[in-house]
């Protein structure tokens, strides 16, 4: 088994430096620059519409939250299954993992990432409600493959190329739905039980894998109906136990910015070493646990927002706006300021006062400093609630992506594999967990950016005809879905009143 493993890190890495190398972040910050350039800033410069219709509108319009006979879902179950893959293990233990191994300025590049994230996933939620389909369940099917299938596909000459890159990003949405969103979640689960509770790893992962079990066979509207009631409350009390933190903790509010904002640009050597070596670390760990946080540019979380019953792709966009910001810039940011406050990280240095530290139970270490073991449970329980969120989340990623590539009748056997592989998740070693899922996501990440970039034309012209109706007043068709009969029926019932 030990040479197995050895010969997939070996493997993993050549793949991982090719996928993570800097033309393929470069091409990550390209398109989040160019989709907020060509949407003017719309996550900045109509900050108060989408707060307002999107968090502001859940205790507002009963449509919103309102659940569906049919085979869809609410906007807000939508959003809160999309957070319950994105707010996971990364907000706790991948800032822990980014700061530890770049430093504390891997902090402001996560935030710079999110800025930019927020119209990527807002691009590509927009995208995937215009080309959306009901597939022979009479379930919404959406997703970068088909927006890479039948939008970049629908260009001259490039008819072959959009259906290899649909083929392929569901191939790699596959392979992420059992790292990203299983194992890796999984093992930092097990680590912090173990750390909190003295519970075996093994024992862990039977007990996980009992629950996903009874979940995820029953299909999204199951799983929907259990990530509306557990994201809300589990991000509550991570904020509020983060915000004491952060009280207590007020006087070090100076320094610990000062550390971030020093580190990122190489005002001080990481570590100690090289300047320029502690700034590439520093955006690098950024952008890569940003991308794990909130998984803009991914392509993953439209499969569930294209299950939204909205009617108006903007709409469903903005929630992919707040999805961003809730993720990265509120929770990741509490993350970082609790671990970075707490003395287990030299400002000064950048570096974890002990370098042999489990990253894995760094933060619970941290609230532990303030609330004694009570806090490392209090983070243990945590981790539990956010990382079986985000196996439930993914795990529709994955079932979405295994319909593309062999119909609906292969979902099935998919979920029961996926549940096994908890178990695999449970008793893997960390650091490999942590490198696989890097490795996934990049290989996930790039036929969608492709995509998003082909078709950013798209997505300016969506969101000027949604601003001129709304914004402007401009009694103009609304864009909708690039399918005729599908745009036929939507513009009734927006007509209506129904969006």
């Amino acid at each position: 088994m030990e040479n197995f493993l050895n010969g997939v890190k070996t493997v993993n890495d050549f793949v991982n430096g090719i996928v993570w190398g800097w033309p393929a972040l470069i091409l990550l910050a390209f398109v989040g620059v160019l989709m907020t350039c060509l949407t003017k800033f719309f996550q900045i410069s109509h900050i108060g519409h989408w707060f307002k219709h999107t968090i502001g509108a859940i205790f507002k319009d009963r449509q919103v939250t309102k659940h569906t006979n049919d085979k869809s879902i609410s906007q807000f179950q939508s959003l809160c299954t999309a957070l319950a893959a994105t707010v996971g293990t990364g907000n706790i233990a991948g800032v822990a993992s980014a700061i530890a191994a770049g430093g504390p300025g891997a902090v402001f590049w996560m935030w710079i990432m999110a800025v930019l994230g927020m119209m990527t996933n807002y691009s590509e939620n927009v995208l995937g409600i215009l080309y959306r389909r009901k597939n022979d369940k009479d379930e919404w099917s959406g997703g970068a493959m088909y927006y890479l299938r039948d939008g970049l596909g629908a260009k001259k000459h490039c008819k072959k190329i959009g259906a290899v890159l649909a083929v392929l990003f569901s191939v790699f949405c596959l392979l992420a739905s059992f790292g990203i969103g299983n194992m890796t979640q999984v093992n930092t689960i097990a680590t912090n039980m173990e750390t909190a509770f003295s519970i075996p790893r093994i024992v862990t992962g039977i007990v996980i894998m009992i629950l996903v079990a009874l979940v995820v066979v029953g299909g999204l509207k199951r799983i929907a109906a259990v990530t509306e009631k557990i994201v809300p409350v589990m991000v509550v009390l991570y904020f509020v136990g983060a915000i004491i933190i952060c009280i207590l903790h007020i006087d070090q509010i100076g320094n610990v910015f000062g550390a971030i904002f020093k580190s990122a640009f190489g005002l001080k050597a990481v570590g100690g070493g090289i300047v320029g070596t502690g700034v590439k670390m520093a955006v690098q760990m950024g952008m890569k646990r940003g991308v794990f946080s909130n998984e803009a540019g991914l392509g993953s979380s439209v499969m569930v927002h294209s299950n939204s019953n909205v009617k108006e792709p903007v709409r469903q966009g903005m929630w992919g706006i707040f999805e961003v910001f809730a993720d990265t810039i509120v929770v990741c940011t509490l993350t970082a300021f609790s671990l970075l406050s707490s003395g287990l990280v030299n400002l000064e240095t950048g570096m974890l006062m002990d370098p042999n530290a489990d990253t894995g139970s760094l933060v619970g270490q941290a609230f532990g400093q303030t609330f004694g073991q009570v806090g490392v449970m209090f983070v243990a329980i945590a981790l539990l609630l956010f990382a079986f969120s985000t196996v439930l989340g993914w795990s529709h990623y994955g079932t979405k992506a295994c319909e593309y590539l062999l119909g609906t009748k292969s979902t099935l056997p998919y979920r029961l594999i996926f549940v096994i592989m908890v178990i695999g998740g449970a008793t893997m070693g960390e650091n490999l967990a942590w490198d696989l899922s890097d490795t996934f996501n990049g290989m996930m990440m790039i036929p969608n950016l492709i995509g998003v970039l082909v078709l950013s034309p798209v997505v300016f012209k969506c969101t000027k005809n949604y601003v001129d109706r709304h914004l402007r007043g401009k009694d103009i068709e609304p864009m909708l879905s690039m399918d005729e009969s599908i745009q036929k029926e939507h513009a009734e019932a927006v007509k209506r009143g129904e969006e």
